[in-house]
């Protein structure tokens, strides 16, 4: 008998959809990172508080319970209505506790299952370049097309009505919204969002709103885009626990929607993850009662923060775009002569200081790149001496 094929060559069996998503942009910088001491740390995108003490214990609690089962597929019916009323009180939209909301492991998880809920093979999805470094491979693995919509410092880095109404072609049907931005600390106003949503609903699209970062909002108000008129019955509202409250190895996310999207969207939960962790959501429960003082706490320190790192940066000559929310700067380094990765790279190297290169996150990225401003103040003092000491010998 004759074998097909070669033992010796396994990537024989990746499917044609697998082979077409690159790896993450950033893995790569990140496995260099690993080899290299003394390194200061701008690259990951992770609160530095340690989860505060009240949402351990109410975690602990729970196991010692017992409470060591699944949960409902949608999730605890506690945490669900405090989820909802919390989203009323913030941003006055309303979401059904019993089938309106469904606890996820983490936001990925949530934009995951969204997109696999929503799209068609060569459905097209709009979203903002640069963006959120997963936001494009999850739109592949669902079947979907990925198509980016141009975004500049010039304009804040926010996404015009008129180019997203220019990339509209027959076969769109969902626009992700990712603001606060991460990469760029970008927001979008309530006239910003209002301008889009009627080109949304001029051509019947789908928004995805991932707000994950809507409690860090430095510059203004944070303007849920569910909340708007006329938006709710088209909108995925999606956040999570990560950021606002310190909870990122929890992986407590969450997906908010009208009913019969709900109701989609719980099914690709239910077969792929069946429910969030139990513990992580008696944490959640914990956080929504509990933690709001720290949240406000913790959004002053990062606003000093944000204060330190674009004076710092601008004052070295990188000309910086002032962010207004999430935890990131997105400082240009054209004037370095350097390109994102080179510069990056040599920086790890030289100067011991991690930063992400811009083209992670798309086309436009490039140019820039990526420092988050979550690591602790005198952190952030020492690496803009060596940052400062590195873009002196470009000149």
């Amino acid at each position: 008998m004759t074998l097909k094929g070669s033992l010796e060559d396994p990537a024989r069996f990746i499917s044609r959809r697998m082979q077409t998503v690159p790896a993450s942009g950033i893995r790569k910088f990140f496995d260099l990172l690993s080899t290299i001491d003394d390194v200061i740390s701008l690259g990951v995108g992770e609160p530095d508080y340690v989860t505060p003490e009240p949402f351990r214990r109410a975690a602990i609690e729970s196991i010692e319970r017992g409470e060591t089962h699944y949960t409902s597929n949608y999730g605890l019916p506690e945490l669900r209505e405090k989820l909802s009323a919390h989203l009323e009180r913030l941003y006055g939209v309303r979401y059904d506790p019993r089938n309106e909301i469904i606890i996820t492991s983490g936001s990925s998880e949530a934009l995951d299952v969204t997109l696999r809920a929503l799209l068609d093979p060569g459905d097209e999805v709009l979203c903002a370049d640069p963006s959120y470094v997963a936001y494009a491979p999850a739109t592949l693995m669902a079947g979907g097309c990925y198509v980016a919509v141009p975004t500049y410092a010039a304009n804040d880095f926010r996404m015009l009505p008129g180019d997203v109404e220019a990339a509209i072609t027959p076969r769109t049907k969902a626009l992700i919204l990712g603001y606060p931005s991460n990469p760029t600390g970008a927001t979008m106003g309530r006239e910003d969002l209002v301008a889009v949503g009627e080109v949304a609903a001029k051509h019947d699209l789908a928004v995805i709103s991932d707000e994950l970062y809507d409690r860090m909002t430095y510059v203004g108000e944070h303007t849920c885009f569910a909340a708007l008129p006329g938006m709710h019955g088209r909108t995925v509202l999606l956040g999570g626990f990560s950021k606002a409250y310190a909870m990122t190895g929890w992986r407590l996310g969450w997906v908010a929607a009208p009913g019969p999207l709900a109701e989609a969207i719980m099914k690709v939960h239910q077969y792929v993850m069946m429910s969030a962790p139990t513990a992580a959501q008696y944490a959640g429960i914990a956080a929504l009662d509990e933690g709001e003082a720290f949240v406000q706490e913790m959004i002053a320190e990062y606003d000093r923060r944000r204060r330190l790192i674009v004076d710092g940066f601008r004052a070295i000559g990188l000309p910086t775009f002032e962010p207004r929310g999430a935890f990131y700067s997105f400082p240009e380094v054209k004037v370095t002569g350097l390109d994102s990765v080179t510069f990056s790279e040599r920086l790890l190297e030289e100067e011991r200081v991690a930063v992400v290169p811009g083209n992670a996150f798309g086309d436009c990225g490039e140019g820039f790149v990526r420092a988050c401003y979550a690591s602790g103040y005198e952190q952030i003092e020492r690496a803009l001496e060596r940052i400062g000491r590195f873009v002196q010998r470009q000149r």
